[in-house]
């Protein structure tokens, strides 16, 4: 519908303007929006294109969390559904990283399946991130970041294979490139370690 592609493009522009300064902590410093344009491809491919209401929430899914956007402004801009998603996946920065980490594993089967995708899109973002154009981050944290993004897919399967698999893929090549150990185990007293 073109009502449904004019919702997506204003959310794209939206994001564009509220993360304009963020970048990508890999080497390639590659501007935030891209990671933010990929989640959303990586939703609508897992959807067929039959859920515009995800893929703006794909666009828009660290505004609040990062832009200060208000989930009252999303809701009225995008609609409540969108608003919902996007909260359904939003840290709460107040708490400390070892503890939003945690909560992330937790809450993980508890939210929407429209939320469940969407986070385990953002998750194969960021190993495809970390793989390709890697942080300045010593090589336990990367393994303790694909530990971790392997415990929160864990608890969010179950909704939709085609995504579930493109994570599935990711983590692969990440175990082959030597980022990842398939005996792992991502546990919260990790994040503790110091070297970030």
């Amino acid at each position: 519908m073109p009502e449904d592609l004019t919702r997506v493009t204003r959310a794209f522009d939206f994001a564009c303007r509220a993360h304009a300064k963020q970048r990508r902590k890999g080497a390639g410093q590659e501007p935030y929006v891209n990671h933010l344009a990929e989640v959303a491809d990586l939703v609508a491919q897992a959807t067929g294109g039959s859920d515009p209401d995800l893929v703006i929430a794909a666009l828009l899914h660290d505004t609040v969390e990062d832009q200060d956007v208000k989930r009252e402004e999303i809701a009225a801009l995008f609609g409540e559904d969108v608003a919902r998603i996007v909260m359904e996946v939003t840290d709460d920065k107040t708490l400390e990283k070892d503890v939003r980490k945690r909560m992330q594993v937790e809450h993980a089967a508890h939210i929407s399946k429209q939320a469940r995708i969407l986070k385990i899109a953002d998750k194969t973002s960021n190993l495809r991130s970390i793989q390709y154009s890697p942080p300045p981050w010593p090589e336990s944290r990367k393994r303790r970041y694909f530990a971790w993004a392997q415990a929160v897919v864990s608890q969010a399967r179950g909704v939709n294979p085609w995504i579930e698999a493109a994570f599935d893929k990711e983590y692969e090549e990440a175990l082959a490139q030597g980022l990842a150990q398939r005996d792992f185990v991502w546990r919260q007293e990790l994040e503790t370690e110091g070297d970030d």
